[in-house]
């Protein structure tokens, strides 16, 4: 089952666990702008994204370049509070670009669907 379920799979619905998240604080911070000393959160991924690491290789040939780093790390995702003020511009823009994001990795995993669906028609 591997096979069809491969890493690709694992990572869009780690994407789509991080837009969701995501998705909550920027929310959070819009329903709270009002309210007096409040902070504004958001995810820092960037971060994690960089102590992640390289993805890993696979040679299946003898003249492939060797792979030198293969370590992986588990992304955790971070929340941070600014000192700032919460702006509406800022809020509302990336909201609709967490929600374009979130609806790119959804078509993305819905492809991957359609290309199994395919494989599966032909194998018939």
């Amino acid at each position: 089952m591997d096979i069809l379920f491969n890493q690709t799979m694992k990572m869009l619905e780690n994407m789509l666990d991080y837009r969701t998240k995501r998705h909550k604080i920027i929310a959070s911070n819009i329903t709270n702008i009002d309210t007096p000393g409040f902070q504004p959160s958001d995810i820092s991924f960037k971060d994690q994204y960089a102590k992640a690491g390289k993805l890993s290789l696979k040679t299946t040939d003898s003249m492939h370049i060797p792979k030198k780093n293969t370590s992986r790390h588990p992304l955790d995702y971070e929340i941070s509070q600014s000192d700032e003020k919460v702006v509406i511009d800022k809020e509302m823009a990336d909201l609709a670009e967490n929600h374009l994001m979130y609806n790119t990795t959804v078509e993305m995993l819905a492809r991957k669907f359609r290309g199994l669906k395919t494989v599966l028609k032909e194998a018939k």
